[in-house]
């Protein structure tokens, strides 16, 4: 069963290729992007579509860098919170008492 299911992975991996592959095939004519003031690209098609897809990769991580440091911030926080909490002597803390009733 687990040699199945490597197969399929690359069966289905080697399907993604061959579909690219034969998308760059066939979008290899010239394609002119147009800048501001009057500058162009000229690329062929399956490069300009590439490098569009490679700067939305880029902004997309960029984007995530944000929350990424906040979330690296409060997770260093809390790890300091947690040693310093450990490292307090047992002999400080109040025994905890149990209310029965209403």
């Amino acid at each position: 069963m687990k040699h199945l299911m490597w197969l399929l992975k690359w069966m289905l991996k080697a399907a993604i290729f061959f579909t690219l592959f034969a998308f760059a095939l066939n979008n290899q004519q010239d394609t002119t992007v147009h800048f501001f003031f009057g500058t162009q690209w000229r690329a062929p098609q399956v490069l300009v579509v590439l490098t569009v897809f490679a700067a939305g990769v880029l902004v997309g991580a960029l984007g995530m860098v944000p929350r990424w440091w906040r979330h690296r911030n409060s997770a260093a926080q809390e790890q300091l919170a947690s040693q310093a909490a450990s490292q307090t002597p047992a002999s400080t803390t109040l025994p905890t008492t149990a209310t029965h009733g209403l």
